[in-house]
């Protein structure tokens, strides 16, 4: 029998709580400077993590987690937009 891989982890930018992959939702920041949510976690650019949770992301907004991990300063607009599309694809509790 083949023994299981490692599950990769990553840390909420909000919460800062240790998660798997899976768990999180990938926030991007392309080559061209979009910021956009990658649902397949796979597209190229810099990423950083955060919960399924709106809590989480608000928290991001408001210590600058994202800016922070993404290493770039967000506009209000992009942050508007996330919240838009975050509550589309929410996970409930």
């Amino acid at each position: 029998m083949k023994a299981r891989g490692k599950v990769p982890m990553r840390q909420c930018t909000g919460c800062r709580e240790m998660k798997s992959k899976k768990e999180m939702m990938r926030v991007l920041r392309t080559d061209t400077g979009e910021i956009i949510l990658d649902t397949t976690g796979r597209k190229n650019g810099r990423g950083a993590y955060i919960c399924f949770s709106m809590e989480c992301l608000k928290k991001a907004i408001r210590s600058h987690g994202l800016e922070k991990s993404l290493k770039t300063s967000i506009p209000e607009e992009v942050y508007e937009s996330l919240q838009k599309e975050y509550e589309k694809i929410e996970k409930p509790e």
